[in-house]
């Protein structure tokens, strides 16, 4: 069997690569940017770094903002409404994965318009033609959505998170700059980084990993865990680090499939408007003892990649907990919360396990799983 990789066309990295936008956009032959950003990052002047750029070279372009932290399919549908209205032919994406994701299932509507339910892209969708270009802009390090072949979009008819993977959404363009990120607040950037670090312990040990997403996967493993604390604390080597880091993970990941902490996470955000990144950090630490049985010595390359000291010497128990303990001590050191029993109701626990189980993400697990067992998993982080 092949194994696929699917990255950007070309990516910027480091500080000031915005200053690259208005070439690519001009080189590119683009005549006017369609601008997908979320409100609080107008609201911040942060859209407002890349728009000066295009003004100050004299390029058109619309704003459109109507983007929720979790977006839906409304969000969706009014985007390429918008998109149709104002005469663009290249998408500009700044922000998170809300905005990214949004800025993706636009882009893949508008050249595949018998999609325009946007339900119907769940999953692996039959697209035909690429999406509109799309050069993305990330402001936070933890989706890297600008690098992935994924998107996610909330039917919140049905208060489920729909995950959609497409070789035709991805960016042509990503530009990785660390001064897009420098006004995260601390929660958001904790909560981002260990969304990052998730992507990238995830990836290493899906069913699908192999030698070059291993790669990618314990070098992103081993930059987050070095600069996590100095990005929360704001530092420009935090900052840097955790840009590239998040990106890092990105390629590989969106190359081989996550697992149940994602398909775990994802109910929470559509039912209870849990950020991913929050949810995802609670959970990978029980998730990762779940599974351990199930990977093999890759725990020990985790908790080497995190900086645990003595690793080869351990045995193959001790050092998957070590592994995980490394990943409770960062997350409890930006702030994490420990469990869920503040987030998820009693009541509710049924419907979350069987949303996880359905999840698009659930099929890579390492370990074969059930909805029972899911449900025990989510109980015991209520405690």
């Amino acid at each position: 069997m092949a194994n696929r990789f699917v990255l950007n066309e070309t990516s910027y990295h480091g500080k000031g690569a915005i200053k690259e936008i208005a070439a690519e956009v001009t080189g590119r032959g683009f005549k006017k940017c369609f601008v997908c950003s979320d409100p609080d990052l107008i609201k911040f002047n942060v859209t407002q770094k890349v728009t000066d750029i295009l003004e100050a070279a004299g390029i058109a372009y619309d704003i459109y903002s109507n983007i929720k932290a979790n977006p839906t399919v409304e969000n969706v549908q009014a985007g390429v409404e918008a998109f149709k209205t104002s005469g663009a032919d290249c998408i500009i994406a700044i922000g998170g994965g809300s905005s990214m994701d949004t800025a993706k299932a636009i882009g893949i509507i508008i050249k595949n318009p018998e999609f325009s339910d946007v339900v119907s892209l769940e999953g692996v969708a039959p697209t035909k033609n690429k999406c509109v270009p799309i050069i993305a802009v990330p402001t936070t390090a933890g989706t890297a959505a600008e690098v992935t072949i994924n998107y996610v979009i909330t039917d919140a008819s049905k208060s489920r998170k729909m995950v959609c993977v497409d070789v035709h959404d991805i960016p042509v363009v990503a530009v990785v700059d660390p001064d897009m990120m420098s006004s995260m607040p601390k929660g958001l950037t904790a909560a981002t980084g260990m969304d990052a670090l998730t992507h990238a312990i995830e990836g290493y040990i899906t069913a699908g990993a192999w030698e070059m997403s291993d790669m990618f996967h314990l070098k992103a493993i081993e930059i987050i865990s070095k600069n996590l604390r100095g990005a929360v604390a704001n530092t420009p080597e935090g900052r840097e680090g955790m840009a590239l880091g998040q990106y890092i993970a990105g390629m590989g990941f969106s190359n081989v499939g996550l697992g149940i902490v994602h398909s775990m996470a994802h109910p929470l955000g559509a039912v209870y408007d849990t950020p991913h990144g929050v949810a995802n950090a609670i959970i990978l630490p029980t998730v990762m003892e779940y599974n351990a049985p199930a990977t093999g010595e890759k725990y020990r390359d985790i908790a080497k990649a995190m900086g645990v000291c003595g690793v080869d010497e351990m045995s193959l128990e001790d050092a998957r907990k070590a592994a995980v303990d490394a990943v409770k001590k960062l997350s409890g050191d930006v702030g994490i919360p420990a469990n869920l029993k503040d987030i998820v109701k009693p009541e509710d626990v049924d419907f979350l396990a069987q949303s996880a189980y359905d999840d698009a993400c659930r099929p890579g697990n390492p370990r074969e799983t059930s909805v029972a067992e899911i449900k025990e998993l989510y109980l015991s982080l209520m405690k």
